[in-house]
């Protein structure tokens, strides 16, 4: 009967330990996040977190605990945003972009009307 009380033991500490790792996660992960908290502030809480850790967490979460998801929140939309815009320098111009330069590049005289069909059919498909 002691080995069945002893699992039971051991998975609710391990289940514990596992969230409790997980909210120390990010707690750090925020605190490097948050550009307007200055760097000594940081140092403060991570010292705090290394030597009285369950106290600082539930300190941490509780004054601090509603911006972390505004934060979240922010990285999100800006990764959001860069890989956008990486995908639109990437991804180049549109067709009707292409056949524009191509038609001012015809009007122009540096490309053959051969040529301009040769863009226009590519652009196009």
């Amino acid at each position: 009967m002691a080995n069945f009380w002893d699992t039971v033991v051991l998975l609710g500490s391990t289940f514990i330990f596992i969230a409790y790792l997980f909210v120390l996660f990010h707690i750090v992960v925020d605190l490097f996040r948050d550009t307007r908290m200055g760097g000594g502030a940081k140092v403060l809480w991570i010292i705090f977190l290394v030597f009285l850790p369950v106290l600082t967490a539930l300190v941490y979460i509780l004054f601090r605990g509603g911006g972390m998801g505004e934060r979240q929140k922010e990285a999100l939309e800006k990764a959001k945003s860069q890989t956008d815009q990486y995908i639109r320098e990437v991804a180049g111009r549109s067709p009707a972009e292409e056949i524009a330069q191509a038609k001012s590049l015809l009007d122009a005289g540096t490309i053959s009307a051969d040529e301009f069909a040769r863009i226009k059919a590519k652009a196009l498909s």
